[in-house]
């Protein structure tokens, strides 16, 4: 195991850096924008369109980076996630959390996309946008709750960055291994 893995520790931490301000600044900045300059629904809508588009392939870049350096460091550090205690359940939380965004980031994109085919001109469209469990009023309701929901979420991440950067002190990795192993050794004893 290499000693270090800045290449991967940085994939990651820029990737979440850009997903986390990403949507921060897309809900505050290009939402924002949009609901300051647009003059009609159709035109708040599409002014919001255009900036997400915009923002879009760089957006899956960094989601990418992130979860391509996390992955490389799970594998790098696997015997510390073993071996020292609460290691493991901080990775499990940032996995299911990493999960939770992925899976917010989605949802909100199909949102948007709903709302940027019912702003269109084309006919085909907007008949598009009725196809399907949300009508286009409830995907309104729903994104001004969502835009919230990934930055959260990739706050979160970013707290259990911090949570895992202290766990890789040399005190705090030799403590943790420490209870782990008389963890098991007062489970083996009756």
């Amino acid at each position: 195991m290499a000693e270090r893995n800045t290449l991967l520790r940085s994939a990651h931490d820029m990737g979440l850096a850009a997903w986390f301000g990403g949507s921060l600044m897309g809900a505050v900045g290009v939402n924002g924008a949009a609901q300051q300059e647009g003059v009609t629904d159709v035109g708040t809508a599409r002014i919001a369109s255009v900036g997400w588009a915009k923002w879009a392939p760089l957006g899956a870049a960094a989601i990418g980076a992130h979860l391509v350096g996390g992955t490389g460091l799970l594998v790098a550090n696997r015997a510390r996630v073993r071996g020292q205690k609460g290691v493991a359940g901080a990775t499990a939380a940032k996995s299911a959390l990493t999960g939770a965004a992925l899976g917010a980031t989605v949802y909100t994109r199909m949102l948007g996309k709903k709302i940027d085919l019912a702003a269109t001109e084309k006919q085909e469209d907007q008949e598009t946008t009725e196809e399907g469990p949300v009508g286009v009023e409830q995907a309104k309701r729903q994104l001004a709750v969502m835009q919230w929901v990934v930055p959260s979420l990739t706050a979160g991440l970013l707290v259990l960055n911090a949570l895992q950067g202290e766990q890789q002190r040399p005190s705090q990795q030799t403590v943790g291994a420490l209870r782990k192993t008389l963890a098991q050794l007062g489970r083996q004893n009756p």
